[in-house]
């Protein structure tokens, strides 16, 4: 190969490269512009009169045991943030759930596809079954996972891409 081509080949690859990674403001190269989900998402809102803007998270998971799952929510940020906006005192519960690195470690195992309480028993550094499942039923009651039947548990399905979320907001 002759030395231009090589480096036309190598630009090529680092224009790609540089295309993919994420900016300071959190955007990638995925879709039709770097901010192709943001666009989308003030078009709806513009439709709906919603001046003070909105969140939209999404995503489209492929988990280790083959599952997947596809999914979408927006909310305009008056709802969020105005005179008649959500009560966040409700959210402090199921967040605080998630702030335990043991919890998360059973979350991450069980979308992986450990699913038993026998079989998350087996893995070093989650404690005793008991404490197992302490965990296990603070995780049931706030919504982040549900007994599947015989000892088996799976994150519901409306809660998969919110969980991959926070986990993603929580990034350092």
């Amino acid at each position: 190969m002759e030395l231009e081509e090589r480096v036309a080949a190598l630009e090529a690859r680092v224009a790609a490269l540089e295309g993919t990674g994420a900016d300071a403001a959190g955007t990638t190269g995925v879709g039709e512009g770097d901010f192709w989900a943001l666009e989308g998402l003030k078009r709806q809102l513009d439709g709906l009169g919603a001046e003070d803007g909105g969140v939209l998270f999404t995503g489209a998971v492929r988990l280790p045991p083959g599952e997947r799952y596809e999914w979408q929510y927006a909310l305009a940020t008056e709802s969020l943030l105005g005179e008649e906006g959500e009560d966040w005192a409700d959210r402090a519960e199921p967040l605080a759930a998630l702030g335990h690195p043991v919890r998360l470690r059973l979350l991450r195992e069980i979308l992986a596809g450990r699913r038993t309480a026998a079989e998350l028993a087996e893995l070093d550094g989650l404690g005793t079954t008991g404490q197992i499942y302490h965990h296990l039923r603070q995780l049931s009651g706030t919504g982040w996972l549900h007994p599947a039947g015989r000892g088996r548990y799976e994150v519901p399905p409306a809660r998969v891409v919110p969980l991959l979320v926070v986990l993603t907001a929580a990034r350092p």
